[in-house]
């Protein structure tokens, strides 16, 4: 491990200025992400600057109905607040979907939109990623890609792909699914951005995850009051029943009157570069009947632009199908449910 400086500010615009003012040094907050990659010779700041005490750790009512959840709150405490328990289900199903009880009770709300992928090779440092290394290539493209995207991850102009890793994310993918809200205080001010547009796809940069710039901190993520919310699931496909990354999930809430779905809302995790809010399944579920055939439209619509990986060493056709199969037998049972 590189020898680094541990500081810890009196104040969130102090750990802000000594971010801005060094582009070697990184917030702290669980660390459940950042010190595994510490470890591993992925990252290497100079400096590690500690948010505990620093940031919110209070779920808030916000005067619209809304909630403001702060960047600080563990990830247990989240899941288990009765108000998200009760209008946004989905989000509490997602984070005890999410690693152990250990690290749910260390993990932050805002450290667990910024964690980095989990694909093995970009966590290690042997193999060539473009995403650790800008321009050094992605060993990924012929090696194992189970646990790779099939959407998002566009072909340059010469049909490479420069990253295929996925958001490791569970929490984020209901949080896309319901509209939130990042709040970010930096050098410059502050200022909000909408959690579809705060994590980036790869495009000829995978290094930047995010649209953050050096020395802006999440403070908090917005929730706006949301009655769909309030029937909504997640649905997590994985290897094995716990601490395991999804292959596929789904996030989604419908509203349903006279078999008529007047409302949807849906994301995935597990198959692109950020949570990957399904906004072509959503176009052919509103107003559309809520029949098995409007389900699997749906679940078409959406996949029409997959672009799995087939590698000897092992692909992720497979996720296609098991998408489809997933987000159908996810909507039938919400629709299914009484209100």
């Amino acid at each position: 491990m590189k020898p680094f400086v541990h500081v810890r500010p009196d104040s969130a615009a102090d750990a802000i200025d000594a971010v801005a003012a060094d582009p070697d040094a990184v917030f702290l907050a669980g660390g459940t992400n950042l010190v595994d990659h510490l470890k591993l010779g992925v990252a290497t700041p100079g400096t590690l600057v500690d948010l505990r005490g620093l940031t919110s750790t209070a779920v808030e009512d916000l005067p619209d109905g809304g909630l403001r959840i702060g960047a600080g709150v563990r990830n247990s405490d989240l899941a288990g607040d009765p108000r998200v328990r009760r209008d946004y289900p989905g989000l509490a199903m997602a984070l005890l979907a999410g690693a152990s009880g250990q690290l749910r009770n260390q993990a932050t709300t805002g450290g667990n939109l910024l964690q980095r992928t989990r694909c093995a090779y970009f966590q290690d440092v042997t193999t060539p990623c473009n995403k650790r290394v800008p321009g050094q290539g992605c060993a990924a493209r012929d090696g194992w890609t189970r646990y790779h995207a099939i959407l998002g991850a566009a072909q340059d102009a010469a049909g490479l792909r420069h990253c295929v890793a996925t958001h490791p994310s569970d929490m984020a993918v209901p949080m896309v699914a319901f509209d939130a809200v990042v709040q970010l205080a930096g050098p410059d001010g502050d200022r909000a951005v909408p959690l579809g547009e705060f994590h980036r796809l790869p495009g000829d940069d995978p290094s930047r995850d995010t649209v953050l710039r050096q020395g802006e901190l999440v403070t908090a993520v917005d929730l706006p009051p949301l009655p769909v919310a309030a029937r909504s699931t997640y649905r997590k496909v994985r290897d094995r029943a716990s601490y395991a990354f999804a292959l596929v999930s789904v996030a989604a809430a419908v509203a349903v009157e006279d078999g008529t779905i007047t409302d949807a809302r849906v994301a995935f995790g597990g198959v692109a570069h950020r949570p990957w809010r399904a906004t072509r399944a959503e176009e052919v579920l509103r107003g559309a009947p809520a029949t098995e055939d409007t389900y699997r439209a749906a679940a078409d619509a959406e996949l029409a632009d997959a672009t799995p990986l087939d590698t000897e060493v092992g692909g992720n056709a497979f996720k296609v199908p098991l998408l489809r199969g997933t987000l159908t037998t996810t909507l039938r049972r919400l629709a299914e449910e009484r209100p």
